[in-house]
């Protein structure tokens, strides 16, 4: 055997283990970028809540309807406003998995931002069941740490459902 040379075996092995490393380096990475992104995650404050104002689970809605957002223990404030104790609403609807907490949420007919701090909507949604939850997002559209969301109520939409109430 000459000096210096690897075998085609040897080398295959070889090339096997540094690939299964950079693949497991990879994998680390991720989990600790993860861990940093959930560390710059802005706080929320102790005990703060969203829900919704005038809605319960189980209500039965008219296909055009109004949604209100009730928050409690912290503000609500625009997107881009990067103050503590404040955040902006995002309603998500037919949603059965939150995303990656550590990412802005998305923004389709599913997740709804509010980025100019409504704290209420207008709807239209066909019959039939239909689940809502509210999260609320930092100024980046960030989910705060701990994450404030609503729990998440089902709804019937029926075109016999009584006109809501105005208030």
């Amino acid at each position: 055997m000459i000096k210096g040379w690897v075998s085609p075996l040897r080398a295959g092995l070889l090339g096997t283990v540094l690939l299964l490393a950079m693949i497991g380096g990879v994998q680390a990475g991720d989990k600790a970028a993860n861990a940093e992104a959930a560390d710059y995650r802005r706080a929320s404050a102790a005990g703060a809540t969203v829900g919704f104002a005038n809605l319960a689970d189980g209500d039965v809605v008219p296909p055009t309807f109004t949604v209100r957002f009730a928050i409690s223990g912290m503000e609500v404030a625009p997107a881009g406003t990067d103050t503590a104790g404040t955040g902006h609403h995002h309603l998500l609807i037919d949603v059965d998995e939150l995303p990656d907490l550590n990412l802005p949420l998305p923004a389709n007919e599913q997740f709804i931002h509010f980025g100019g701090g409504q704290t209420e909507t207008t709807l239209t949604l066909p019959e039939g069941e239909h689940s809502l939850k509210l999260v609320l997002g930092d100024h980046a559209h960030i989910p705060h740490n701990p994450v404030v969301a609503s729990e998440t109520i089902h709804i019937t939409v029926s075109a016999d459902a009584a006109p809501q109430a105005e208030d």
